[in-house]
């Protein structure tokens, strides 16, 4: 299942180094991989995975890719981190803050 989170056009953007950060801070091995294709972010022991649109270092936009083979946990920790930086997602009744 993948979920997007992201920041509204009126708040600054985050920087890769401070959402990883975040993800460590909640004892999630994150690792920042640039590629050619895209930036993404892995977790040490995990096959979830997060695409990160950055430009220059800077992000609004992330695309959780969760695996199923995954502990809730890891889910659980990855919207506390982005909560923490303020992040919002969207659902069916509309855009909301993490």
């Amino acid at each position: 299942m993948d979920t997007v989170y992201h920041l509204p056009e009126h708040d600054p953007p985050s920087t890769i180094k401070e959402v990883v950060s975040a993800l460590k801070s909640q004892k999630l091995g994150a690792v920042h991989d640039k590629q050619s294709w895209g930036d993404w972010i892995n977790l040490d022991g995990y096959q979830t995975v997060i695409s990160i649109e950055s430009m220059r270092g800077l992000t609004r936009s992330a695309t959780i890719e969760l695996s199923e083979d995954d502990p809730e946990e890891v889910e659980l920790k990855i919207l506390a981190a982005f909560r923490k930086l303020g992040w919002y997602s969207v659902d069916e009744d509309g855009e909301y803050q993490l």
